[in-house]
C-alpha cells in the first residue's frame, strides 16, 4: 500500500502541476457555458423575423392567415398579401424569394373550398419552424373563416380558436409536485453527462499514452526493480482518478459560487431553473469513480499490448461507441425515461455511468434499478481491472513482438 500511495502521490501531483490541467479546469467550463449560450441563441432567433409573401384567390383567408402570423409573437413575422393574385404577380413574388428579397412564398389554393391546399416555396431544403407555424396559421385562418360563413363573427370565431396553455408539472417519489421546465431538463442533462464523459475518457487516454511513454522510454524497467506492477498500476489510477474528481470538484464549487452571486441573478432569467436533487449529489461521484476504474483499466490493459500512440488509436471505438451511444439515447430518455432502451442503458456497465445519472435528472428512478446499476458497474470494473492487470503485468515488459489473441492468452497463463 504504501508503495501504491507513493505511486498516486506522485501520479497526482504531476497531472495538477501540469498546465493541461490548468487550462482544461478552466476552459472547460467557459467552453461548456459559451456552447450553451450559443445554443440559447439560436434557438431564440432561428426561425423569426422571417419576410413571408401570401398568395390566394380567397382575400378574407389570406387576410385570416396574415392575422394569425402577426399574432405569433415569438415569430415576429413581416408578411405581404396578395389577393386575390394572378399567375404573374405569383410568379413576381416567386422571383422575389429567388433573389432573396423575402424569405418564403404561401401560395393558397381555394378552388375547391372544401379541400384546400397550400405550397411553400424557399430556398431553404428543410425549414422546419416556418413549416409548422405556417401550417398552424393555415389551418387556423381556414377553420375561422367557414366559422364566420356558418354565421359566427369573427370575435366568436376567435374566442372558439383561442389556445389553452398547458404547464408541466414533476411528480416526485415524495408525491411533492413541482414545475418542470423541458428544455430545462435537456440542459441539466446534456451537462451531467459532459461532466461525468469528459474527465472519464481524458484521464483514461491520458493514463493509456503515459504507460505507452513510459514503456517507450524503459522507465519502467526501472521502477519495476522496486515496486510490483500491480502495485504500479493501482497507484497510476488511484493518482490520475483524483486529478478527475479534483477538477469536478472545481468546477463544482465554481458553479455554486457563481449560482449564488448578482451577476447569475441577473444573466439567469426566464422560464429554465436548473434543480439537482441530494441522489444526484450523492451517485454522481460514485459513477464517476467506478466508470473511470472500468474505462481505465481497459485503456491500461490495451495501452500495455501497444508499442506507439498510433496503436492505441485504433482501441479508440472502444470509448467513443459507449460515449455516442448514451448521447443518441438522451432524446429516447427526454420523450421516455423509463422505456425499455433507458432502463437497459442504465443498467449496461459501459453505458450506466453516463445514462444513470442523466435519468435520475428526469424521472424518479426505482431504487433496486441504482442498486443494481452500481452493483454491475462495479463487478463489471473489478473483472476487468484484474483481467488488464495480468495483461499489464507482462506487457509492458513485452517488446517488438505483435499481441495477437495467441500471445496475449500466453501473458495470461505467465502471469
Amino acid at each position: 500500500m504504501r508503495n501504491t500511495m507513493l505511486i498516486a502521490k506522485r501520479e497526482y501531483l504531476e497531472q495538477i502541476r501540469g498546465r493541461a490541467f490548468k487550462i482544461s479546469t478552466i476552459a472547460m467550463p467557459l467552453l461548456i457555458a459559451a456552447l450553451l449560450a450559443f445554443s440559447h441563441y439560436i434557438d431564440r432567433k432561428a426561425g423569426k423575423g422571417k419576410h413571408i409573401a401570401i398568395v390566394a384567390q380567397d382575400a378574407p383567408l389570406a387576410a385570416e392567415v396574415s392575422k394569425q402570423l402577426l399574432d405569433d409573437k415569438w415569430g415576429e413575422y413581416k408578411v405581404d398579401v396578395t389577393a386575390p393574385a394572378t399567375e404573374q404577380q405569383r410568379a413576381a413574388w416567386q422571383r422575389q424569394v429567388q433573389t432573396k428579397s423575402i424569405d418564403g412564398l404561401l401560395a393558397i389554393d381555394t378552388s375547391n373550398p372544401e379541400k384546400i391546399s397550400a405550397t411553400f416555396t424557399s430556398l431553404s431544403a428543410v425549414d422546419v419552424s416556418a413549416h409548422g407555424s405556417l401550417q398552424n396559421a393555415l389551418n387556423r385562418g381556414a377553420i375561422n373563416q367557414r366559422m364566420v360563413r356558418k354565421g359566427m363573427t369573427p370575435a366568436e370565431a376567435d374566442a372558439l380558436l383561442a389556445q389553452v396553455p398547458v404547464d408541466s408539472l414533476q411528480l416526485d417519489k415524495d408525491g411533492k409536485i413541482g414545475k418542470n421546465s423541458g428544455s430545462a431538463v435537456v440542459i441539466k442533462a446534456t451537462l451531467m453527462l459532459i461532466m461525468l464523459s469528459l474527465p472519464i475518457m481524458l484521464y483514461g487516454l491520458d493514463m493509456a499514452r503515459a504507460i505507452i511513454e513510459e514503456k517507450t522510454s524503459r522507465i519502467f524497467e526501472i521502477m519495476l526493480a522496486v515496486v510490483k506492477p500491480s502495485d504500479l498500476l493501482a497507484g497510476k489510477m488511484i493518482g490520475v482518478g483524483g486529478v478527475g474528481i479534483t477538477q469536478i470538484a472545481i468546477w463544482v464549487a465554481g458553479a455554486t459560487l457563481f449560482m449564488g452571486s448578482q451577476l447569475a441573478a441577473e444573466l439567469l432569467t426566464g422560464n429554465i431553473a436548473i434543480r439537482f436533487s441530494w441522489a444526484e449529489g450523492i451517485f454522481f461521484p460514485i459513477y464517476f469513480v467506478l466508470g473511470f476504474a472500468l474505462f481505465s483499466a481497459i485503456f491500461s490493459g490495451l495501452a500495455a499490448t501497444c508499442e506507439t500512440s498510433q496503436d492505441l488509436q485504433k482501441f479508440m471505438v472502444v470509448a467513443i461507441i459507449p460515449l455516442y451511444t448514451s448521447m443518441g439515447l438522451l432524446p429516447v430518455m427526454v420523450n421516455d425515461p423509463n422505456s425499455i432502451w433507458s432502463v437497459a442503458a442504465s443498467l449496461f456497465p459501459l453505458t450506466s455511468p453516463y445514462v444513470m445519472i442523466s435519468r435520475m435528472g428526469m424521472a424518479v428512478v426505482p431504487l433496486w434499478q441504482v442498486a443494481l446499476s452500481v452493483i454491475l458497474l462495479a463487478l463489471t470494473s473489478w473483472g476487468v481491472l484484474w483481467f488488464s492487470s495480468r495483461l499489464y503485468r507482462v506487457g509492458i515488459l513485452m517488446y517488438g513482438k505483435r499481441a495477437t489473441l495467441p500471445e496475449l492468452l500466453r501473458w495470461l497463463r505467465y502471469s
